[in-house]
């Protein structure tokens, strides 16, 4: 059983060792590829993770208006930070917003339709939010 395997936080601590010392003979590529493709993936979770729960609060604020506590407003406000915040480190997600929001406009309308009660036809089958809307831009 590799290192790899059996701890992977020592694992990291020795491949970075052999990057700063340069043994990049001795690395273990096949896994650090798949770490860093791993990485990658997870920036790109967050991404949509953090859309679907935004659009989903901004549809329950449009489209129940007689019903809006401070914790909708609270969780649009701190998910656009969090969304900047995202986007400061990793700059290149900025062009997957468009995709994004396409990909998960339909789960966004699935958790308002669970939380709000309304029928699912009370919403739109397309995303009514520009890119600047739905970053409070």
């Amino acid at each position: 059983m590799s290192l790899y395997e059996q701890d992977f936080y020592q694992w990291i601590e020795e491949q970075a060792a052999l990057l700063k010392a340069g043994a990049l003979s001795q690395l273990d590529v096949e896994n650090l590829i798949e770490e860093v493709e791993s990485m990658g993936k997870s920036q790109k979770k967050e991404l949509y993770s953090r859309l679907i729960i935004l659009i989903s609060h901004l549809l329950k604020w449009d489209y129940q208006p007689d019903q809006r506590p401070k914790s909708w407003k609270s969780t649009i406000l701190t998910q656009r930070k969090e969304l900047k915040l995202l986007l400061m480190d990793n700059p290149s997600l900025r062009r997957l917003i468009p995709e994004a929001v396409n990909q998960i406009f339909e789960d966004s309308v699935d958790f308002a339709v669970d939380e709000t009660g309304l029928p699912e036809s009370a919403f739109p089958e397309t995303c009514p939010y520009s890119i600047e809307n739905i970053m409070g831009e």
